[in-house]
């Protein structure tokens, strides 16, 4: 049997009791106990984890999946997920993963994911599909290789982790993209078991440190699909980069919440309302006339033309559009 990896980020308060300080739940942890995630375990007075190496889900997939439109645009990147989340959406699209910690996995060394990336002619390896953050020992340790073989590190995540953790995990990590839920403080704490103002932080941090941010919001029915709601949104990643690409996504009934689907229409006027302010609206899981199409912010040429995970590269030219000379800021 594998040995456990003891977790970072812990302290010990006394022989039966640690703290972890991983994320902002900041556990109180009983001897034999997990915290809210599932995936750290108190056992003895020391913190492990639980999930180190367990590799739920693994894929190649095109790099606009995660979703990311700006990061090297038509290339593909091993993806690999594990099991546990420190929140509990009710409408989780990924619950029996996230939500279920019995899931089955199958144990890689980190060694053994660089390999396949390389093998796959991957550009890297795309930490997903649940969430990376508290699988924080192994996603540092698989990205510390992946970066000595010139490789990049994606993280898709819910942003809801301390800061000393995220400054570590910054030194590594190439691309965020990173899901704002609602930006009403309530909605986290009741809905989602998180906090909003860390989630705004780990997006601010992240930028203001050059990590590549792309921010994804799922409006769901009945929970965020509020217009003013969606333009303090837009007022929040404008106020950090207007280049900030959002994309703005359909919600489907799944899990434990049932609501109807997102109302196109809506989703219509929130990609109207978020270009005023910001440079790049894209729209997932629904087809909206051009809304995957990257255009040039100074000029209006079509830059990247997308259908679907098809993407084709039309106006631009080493990361410059080819009308009017912009550098677009799109890595490629």
């Amino acid at each position: 049997m594998r040995d456990l990896k003891e977790a970072k980020f812990y302290s010990r308060i006394d022989p039966l009791h640690v703290k972890c300080v991983l994320c902002p739940h900041n556990c109180i942890i009983n001897d034999g106990a997990s915290g809210i995630c599932g995936a750290r375990k108190n056992a003895g007075g020391v913190l492990y984890s639980i999930i180190y190496g367990m590799v739920t889900a693994v894929a190649m997939d095109p790099i606009e999946k995660k979703p990311l439109y700006h990061f090297y645009p038509g290339s593909r990147i091993l993806s690999i997920g594990t099991k546990g989340c420190n929140l509990k959406c009710p409408y989780c699209q990924n619950w029996h993963i996230s939500q279920d910690m019995s899931a089955i996995a199958e144990f890689y060394e980190p060694g053994d994911v660089v390999d396949l990336a390389i093998r796959n002619n991957s550009i890297g390896v795309a930490y997903t599909y649940s969430e990376p953050m508290i699988w924080f020992e192994y996603v540092m340790d698989t990205a510390g290789l992946c970066r000595e073989k010139g490789l990049r590190n994606v993280m898709v995540t819910n942003g809801y982790v301390n800061s000393d953790p995220l400054d570590e995990l910054l030194g590594l990590v190439d691309a965020m993209n990173v899901d704002l839920k609602s930006f009403k403080e309530g909605t986290y704490k009741k809905i989602n078991r998180g906090g909003l103002r860390d989630v705004c932080e780990t997006i601010r941090t992240a930028s203001e440190r050059g990590c590549h941010v792309e921010v994804t919001t799922l409006i769901v029915t009945g929970i965020n699909d509020d217009l003013d709601e969606m333009k303090d949104i837009i007022d929040f990643l404008s106020s950090i980069d207007k280049n900030i690409p959002w994309h703005i996504s359909r919600y489907f009934p799944n899990y434990k919440y049932h609501e109807a689907e997102t109302d196109v229409e809506f989703m219509k006027r929130v990609c109207l309302e978020g270009r005023k302010k910001l440079n790049h609206v894209y729209c997932g899981n629904v087809a909206i006339h051009e809304g995957s199409d990257t255009l040039c912010p100074s000029c209006g040429n079509l830059l990247i033309k997308r259908s679907g995970y098809f993407t084709k590269i039309e106006g631009m030219k080493s990361g410059m559009c080819s009308r009017c000379g912009a550098d677009t800021g799109i890595k490629i």
